[in-house]
């Protein structure tokens, strides 16, 4: 019961903000559909994978909210690169990020 809760808080600290940056960032970096398909296909497939680790892991959960608060992690650094629906688009974004 506890867990299920701290993965619904963790999903709404954590989850629903990083898909909203992962828009507006591939709205800003102008990129092609297909890279923004990746990148929800990418949320569909990780978001519920943090939100369990998250509801596991009290700690790891805090310690990660505090951080992407405070900005020393960055939201597309929870998302797993090894990950195919992923990799593409941290790429894509990694080169947005170094050519702005």
């Amino acid at each position: 019961m506890f867990s299920d809760f701290i993965g619904w808080i963790f999903a709404v600290l954590v989850v629903d903000p990083l898909q909203a940056q992962i828009v507006e960032q591939a709205e800003r970096a102008k990129l092609p559909v297909e890279i923004v398909r990746q990148s929800q296909a990418c949320l569909t497939s990780q978001g519920p994978q943090l939100i369990e680790r998250a509801a596991g892991d009290y700690g790891w959960a805090a310690a990660t909210v505090v951080n992407l608060a405070i900005g020393r992690t960055s939201p597309a650094e929870l998302l797993d690169n090894q990950d195919p629906q992923c990799a593409a688009f941290l790429r894509v974004l990694g080169d947005a990020g170094e050519n702005a």
